[in-house]
């Protein structure tokens, strides 16, 4: 069965008069109807707008992701004042619990500080999904990329669904079209380019693996000394996206670089540490493929991600079967890299341009 508590209110008590044949428990003390798929759906939707419904009862817990535990404590230790509303410690704890990595942690608090403050005389749970819907036509009027928007609903939706219990299902709030953006692609000659005029051993190890590799800037990050296997030419990429471990190539040459960086630097853990030890951060990543790209004379602003898309395009044009791309890459499926054929160069070299075909 499903079970129905609520608060006394003339409105609900008349919604569930509608619902199909509600009985009354006399042992559980609650309206109930047979649990059913379509009961289920005619629950959430009769309520829709009117009030949130926590049915985490018949929804199982998303998975608990497998990364290293966050330390949060920065956003404990941040200077406070009273006029400013804070994101609450249960949602803070989830986070957590979640085990999300620190640059989503540290997004979600953000925008979602934003979305409360927007209402600064309200209690979070008095609101209401239309006014969820005014919170996001206020971004859009502000002109904030649909990668912003994106980010608002996540941290939104995170706190009603996640720390509030609130199923997916009945948060019904529309995200953005996505844009199809084509991937943007730096030439193998400005990569070699690149490389040449990074003196810093240390830092042309960073831009070749991101490039040799097709790694995403928090992969080379998370990498570990024995995550390089030089005997089997691969390197080892835990906990990728998606929670995945795959291997990708290692090439030669950069494992020629590898050896010599790790003469010098010796790092003990992490295949590329800090001052102190920890992990490099991904801006000093940034800023590596940023000055690597300016001393080479390249106008274009590079970054991390584009050597990765470097990678997957020039396989493809080198003739390599997009499965295995697919596979180097880490994606689910062959339709994610298939937005690369759009870029390869070879499918543009056998088409001759009609302004070269002599008169027409």
């Amino acid at each position: 069965m499903i079970g129905l508590q609520f608060y006394p209110d003339e409105v609900i008590q008349a919604l569930i008069k509608q619902l199909p044949d509600p009985k009354w428990s006399k042992e559980f003390s609650m309206v109930y109807i047979i649990n059913t798929k379509e009961n289920l759906t005619e629950v959430f939707e009769k309520f829709r707008g009117v009030a949130w419904i926590n049915g985490n009862s018949f929804f199982k817990e998303k998975p608990i992701r497998d990364n290293e535990p966050v330390d949060i404590n920065w956003y404990h230790n941040r200077s406070k004042t009273t006029s400013y509303k804070y994101v609450p410690e249960e949602y803070l704890t989830k986070l957590e619990l979640k085990r999300y990595a620190l640059n989503t942690c540290k997004t979600y608090i953000s925008q979602f500080e934003k979305f409360i403050n927007h209402y600064p005389n309200k209690d979070i749970v008095t609101l209401s999904e239309q006014e969820i819907r005014s919170y996001l036509q206020h971004l859009i009027s502000q002109n904030k990329s649909n990668n912003y928007l994106n980010q608002a609903i996540n941290s939104i939706k995170f706190y009603y669904e996640v720390v509030m219990g609130m199923p997916n299902r009945f948060y019904s709030i529309e995200r953005p079209r996505k844009q199809q953006q084509l991937p943007k692609v730096v030439s193998k000659e400005e990569i070699i380019t690149m490389l040449e005029h990074t003196n810093n051993i240390k830092h042309r190890c960073i831009i070749g693996l991101l490039y040799s590799a097709g790694l995403r800037r928090s992969e080379l990050l998370n990498l570990r000394l024995t995550d390089i296997d030089s005997k089997r030419m691969l390197v080892f990429i835990r906990n990728a996206k998606n929670n995945k471990d795959r291997y990708s190539l290692l090439s030669q040459t950069i494992l020629k670089d590898l050896r010599t960086y790790y003469k010098q630097w010796k790092p003990k853990e992490y295949l590329f540490e800090g001052t102190l030890g920890d992990r490099y951060s991904a801006e000093s990543v940034a800023k590596i493929v940023r000055r690597a790209s300016a001393r080479s004379g390249i106008l274009r602003k590079i970054t991390p991600q584009m050597l990765r898309h470097s990678f997957a395009t020039h396989l493809l044009e080198d003739g390599t079967d997009i499965r295995y791309i697919q596979t180097l890459l880490g994606h689910n499926s062959t339709k994610t890299t298939e937005i690369y054929t759009q870029v390869a160069l070879k499918n543009f070299k056998s088409i001759r341009n009609p302004l070269d075909l002599g008169k027409i």
